[in-house]
């Protein structure tokens, strides 16, 4: 009985720590955890369930770095693949998702927020209570005026001019998010956002015209030494 026992709870602990590996050391922290997280992922990739950035071959290295955001969060990864979009390339959160977690995260009370105006005066902020400290977080307020001059409404099929009400809240709950739990948000921005965002073009210099500057200084420098 007593060896039976002893090989139960040795084979019970080596069990535990392979799964638990991947969760609480991340994916790419060593041979064993990787190959332990690819069996896992290429399982995850051949669902039909999952979003299809996440499928098949091509999907395989997405699935292994959404368990490894899964773990760094202690999350599911299948939640995180549902809630993890890749936009232009980049990958962001749905604002729904990071309501959610500030919702049932069990610190704050349900995040709420304070609308006033109308059309262009539309100005909203996200708030919740920290339980611990009663106290009141308010986050920074949003308002058509900056979503104007952001270029946000005026992107083509932007639901800013379509859905403002809706949209200046997920922007305020994005907002209050990043302020007070930036952990849940990992760096990344929501998938509004990125879409929102404006491309920006960096026109550099021509080299023939700083070449053509350069000289053209010390030509004048070596007029000033002569005289």
């Amino acid at each position: 009985m007593t060896s039976q026992s002893n090989e139960l709870v040795i084979t019970t602990g080596a069990q535990n720590q392979g799964t638990g590996s991947i969760a609480t050391t991340g994916v790419f922290t060593g041979i064993q955890q990787f190959e332990n997280a690819q069996r896992i992922a290429k399982a995850l990739a051949s669902s039909a369930l999952v979003p299809k950035e996440y499928q098949g071959q091509n999907g395989l290295a997405n699935v292994l770095v959404a368990m490894e955001i899964a773990g760094r969060m202690s999350l599911s990864p299948l939640q995180v693949m549902q809630n993890l979009h890749i936009i232009h390339g980049r990958p962001s959160w749905s604002s729904q998702f990071i309501i959610a977690m500030i919702n049932g995260c069990g610190r704050f009370s349900p995040l709420d927020y304070e609308v006033t105006g109308e059309g262009d005066s539309l100005a909203c902020y996200a708030y919740a209570t920290e339980l611990a400290t009663e106290k009141v977080l308010k986050g920074p307020v949003v308002t058509m005026a900056m979503a104007k001059r952001e270029g946000w409404v005026s992107k083509t099929g932007s639901k800013w001019a379509t859905m403002p009400d809706l949209m200046i809240r997920y922007r305020s709950a994005a907002f209050w998010g990043r302020l007070y739990v930036p952990e849940f948000l990992v760096g990344m921005k929501t998938q509004e956002e990125v879409i929102d965002i404006e491309p920006v073009q960096v026109i550099e210099q021509p080299t023939s015209i700083v070449s053509e500057l350069n000289q053209k200084i010390s030509e004048e420098q070596s007029d000033d030494a002569v005289w």
